[in-house]
């Protein structure tokens, strides 16, 4: 069975240097950039399965790095987590909204990291082979294509934003916890925070537009997609 492929984008060589050993180590199939220059080359010569991402990179940064793969059909579908020594939720909210699929604050601990970036792989290829569709209110979930579509427009979502609505859209009318759909977008992740769907929900109804409502919050819940619009 193939190594996983991963691309390391970060210009701090300590840290650069230790994921990369780290992740060797994992029999992670390895290779790094220290600008976003380098990391988009790199990614439209051969696609990665993962990219780790910092946010602070010489240009392009890390969130135009994000939005450019995310716009390329050859590399729209790399899944992206974005490291920063930033904390703030709005800076959360930004990563989420440009595509990327995990946001991990630095200082970070590796293993955790690790365990990370391997359940988000794992999670994507436990999608394959699936054949089911929804559609409901215009917009149509292809689960085995993992594509969405609004009245026939393509909708470019996370992998985690693509989860969620999945799972919402799947059961309408029915009230979902945070604490389930913690589940259902991190897999085995121990890490994750109930807020952390707080901020999937809000960059995916900002994609949905017009549509956005038929997500709904369920005050100190959760929340449900909604039978009909109305």
């Amino acid at each position: 069975m193939s190594r996983p492929r991963i691309l390391i984008v970060e210009d701090e060589m300590p840290i650069l240097d230790a994921l990369q050993y780290n992740f060797q180590k994992e029999n992670f199939d390895v290779t790094t950039a220290t600008s976003g220059r380098e990391a988009l080359r790199k990614c439209q010569a051969q696609a990665p399965d993962l990219v780790l991402l910092d946010l602070m990179i010489p240009p392009p940064d890390g969130l135009q790095v994000c939005r450019e793969l995310r716009s390329d059909p050859r590399t729209k579908n790399i899944r992206i987590i974005m490291l920063t020594a930033k904390d703030e939720e709005v800076d959360e909210v930004v990563g989420f909204s440009m595509g990327a699929d995990d946001y991990v604050a630095k200082p970070f601990k590796i293993r955790p990291l690790i365990e990370r970036v391997k359940a988000l792989l794992r999670r994507n290829a436990s999608d394959e082979g699936n054949t089911e569709i929804i559609e409901v209110d215009g917009i149509k979930i292809d689960r085995q294509n993992h594509m969405v579509t609004i009245d026939g427009e393509e909708l470019i979502l996370t992998q985690t934003e693509f989860k969620l609505l999945w799972t919402l859209s799947k059961q309408p009318g029915r009230t979902f916890s945070r604490n389930e759909l913690l589940d259902v977008s991190r897999g085995e992740d121990a890490n994750s925070m109930e807020r952390t769907i707080d901020v999937h929900v809000r960059a995916l109804r900002k994609k949905l537009l017009d549509r956005a409502e038929l997500v709904e919050t369920i005050r100190g819940i959760g929340y449900r997609f909604k039978p009909n619009r109305g």
